[in-house]
């Protein structure tokens, strides 16, 4: 076997403690162990590992991907704005709300780039994606960018 696929995740088997873990332990994962373990606060790992995880998921249109998203309990995404080039989604109850502000942090980029591998993928063109809100600069929600061209 080569890897996983996004099936074989979803195959769970743990009779006693079931499908979730806290909420505590992502964060761990991500922000101790990512960003602080890892060269320039791993946003090239996440960025890599972002892109992958999207290009798998099992959606192939923005309704569905946005819908999988609520489903994982990523966060609750909306469109807010839409051009020819240019669309912004905002995650609420993003798993960085409630963290302690710290200005100019932005700590959401592996959401990000789960959406840039999915978008992409549906989309069958490169894809760029952004961060520019987050709740722990302060921001309300967190908000992306999403840019293509044709």
């Amino acid at each position: 076997m080569s890897g996983f696929s996004f099936a074989d995740l979803q195959r769970i088997d743990r009779a006693r403690l079931g499908n979730e873990v806290p909420l505590e332990l992502f964060r761990a994962i991500r922000l101790i162990g990512m960003r602080e373990g890892l060269p320039l606060e791993g946003k090239g790992t996440t960025a890599a590992i972002g892109r992958k995880i999207g290009e798998s998921l099992p959606v192939s249109t923005e309704e569905e991907l946005l819908d999988l998203f609520a489903k994982l309990r990523i966060g609750l995404p909306r469109v807010t704005h839409r051009e020819e080039h240019l669309l912004k989604i905002v995650v609420d109850d993003c798993f960085c709300k409630g963290l302690p502000v710290i200005e100019e942090k932005k700590v959401c980029d592996l959401e990000g780039a789960i959406i840039e591998g999915a978008l992409g993928r549906i989309m069958n063109r490169k894809v760029y994606v952004r961060e520019t809100k987050c709740n722990v600069c302060g921001d309300e929600h967190c908000e992306y960018e999403v840019r293509w061209q044709d």
